[in-house]
């Protein structure tokens, strides 16, 4: 009989195993990578196209073209777009990115001839109506207005303009930003972008040879782009020299708090080693933040921090809403966490737990041929080959406590970090 009295014993993570894609380069400049399950009969497409140079002028150019991509073509409108999607049970999606815009398709095997297509003609000739433009203009004033509402939306907004300045990832939209909006620099945009040679196409699922000969056949040599090389480079980032930031909302029952930094990418050696510092910190539930501001100060309901990583840059953020009489408090008990990390050893096993959570959720992560895509992604996307993650693996089980504390030494001044307050101090 099972003894419940006893833990159950388990292993360490000693390995993670990650599918690797195959790889065709098309004769039209696309970058195809596909990850073959063998088993159900589902796919995922994806076309994953970089975002153009950022204009300042026309801020909105990379986002607006990529949510409208599925508002009509020259032979089909919206709604035959949605209704032939939704004919055959599939899913489409758009979604912008700082760095890349994508189109995502979900479909079973069967119905993959009928669905390239309709894929097809959005990307090779999508043509915005008039009347979807404006109508995208009133509904984004609209969230825009909601959204400037709310403490934490602000927060966010200028933490990233005082850390990017005037780039794609410090930009924050103002209403007047949706009035530049013309069908004409739609258009203009969409032929730039979404052409061939500017698209990586990674396809997860049941990919057998059917699947790949429609596929290529849909978006091969009939698929080409304009000739021109797409301008995907950046404006040099620009961060404020002022680190304090606070916007007074005298009636808010809460303050939204961002404090941060620009912090290295995945490419840095580092970067692995310090998710651990982070996850000690902040990174998950059971986290120094959470159990100090949250358990046992009861300042606010969740705490956390993270780090991002991008194309070119990567940031370390702290960010929570806590009680507005509390605001100061809080951020004092943050210092305090912060800087004890700076001084003090990470006991062996809270460094045990933080290794076991971090190792078994990206083992838990992989469960299913989707998520090993996902993973390709982050990696080839930053330049980086899927051994990253053994690099990643090896940080995390073999990190000390001495190693965390010079971490945060070498990277976490808290005098010179980003600090945004909205509400009441």
């Amino acid at each position: 009989m099972l003894d419940r009295t006893i833990a159950p014993d388990f292993k360490t993570v000693e390995h993670i195993s990650l599918i690797k894609p195959e790889h065709i380069k098309l004769a039209n400049g696309c970058e195809f990578f596909y990850f073959n399950s063998g088993d159900q009969e589902l796919l995922r497409l994806e076309w994953i196209f970089a975002n153009k140079r950022f204009d300042a002028e026309n801020p909105l150019l990379n986002m607006a073209t990529n949510t409208m991509l599925t508002e009509g073509t020259a032979t089909r409108t919206a709604a035959q777009i949605a209704d032939e999607i939704d004919f055959y049970g599939a899913f489409i999606q758009v979604e912008y990115g700082y760095d890349h815009s994508t189109v995502t398709l979900y479909t079973l095997n069967k119905h993959l001839a009928k669905l390239l297509p309709v894929i097809s003609d959005i990307l090779k000739g999508s043509m915005v109506p008039e009347k979807e433009v404006d109508t995208f203009r009133i509904t984004q004033k609209q969230k825009l207005q909601v959204g400037l509402q709310k403490n934490d939306v602000l927060a966010r907004r200028q933490f990233n303009r005082a850390l990017y300045g005037s780039t794609a990832y410090g930009f924050a939209s103002e209403l007047t930003d949706y009035d530049k909006i013309k069908r004409d620099d739609l258009l203009v945009h969409f032929k730039d972008v979404y052409q061939s040679q500017n698209c990586t196409l990674v396809v997860a699922g049941k990919v057998d040879d059917d699947a790949l000969n429609l596929i290529t056949e849909a978006f091969g040599d009939s698929w080409q782009g304009s000739g021109a090389i797409t301008d995907i480079s950046q404006p040099a980032l620009q961060a404020s020299a002022e680190k304090f930031y606070f916007i007074e909302r005298p009636d808010a029952l809460q303050s939204a708090i961002r404090i941060g930094q620009p912090t290295i990418s995945r490419t840095h050696p580092d970067f692995p080693k310090m998710s651990v510092l982070n996850t000690v910190l902040g990174g998950y539930f059971g986290s120094r933040l959470m159990a100090n501001i949250r358990e046992d100060k009861g300042y606010t309901y969740g705490i956390g921090s993270g780090m991002s990583s991008l194309k070119h840059t990567g940031a370390w953020f702290i960010a929570t809403e806590v009680g507005a009489d509390v605001c100061r408090n809080a951020i004092a008990e943050i210092e305090k966490e912060v800087n004890l990390l700076k001084t003090e050893l990470v006991p062996d096993g809270e460094l045990s737990l933080v290794r076991n959570y971090m190792l078994g959720s990206l083992l838990g992560s992989l469960e299913n041929v989707l998520s090993h895509a996902d993973k390709f992604k982050n990696v080839y996307f930053s330049g980086l080959g899927l051994d990253y993650y053994d690099r990643y693996t090896e940080a995390v089980k073999n990190i000390d406590s001495q190693q965390l504390m010079e971490l945060a030494n070498k990277y976490w001044d808290w005098d010179n970090l980003y600090k945004v307050i909205v509400g009441k101090y």
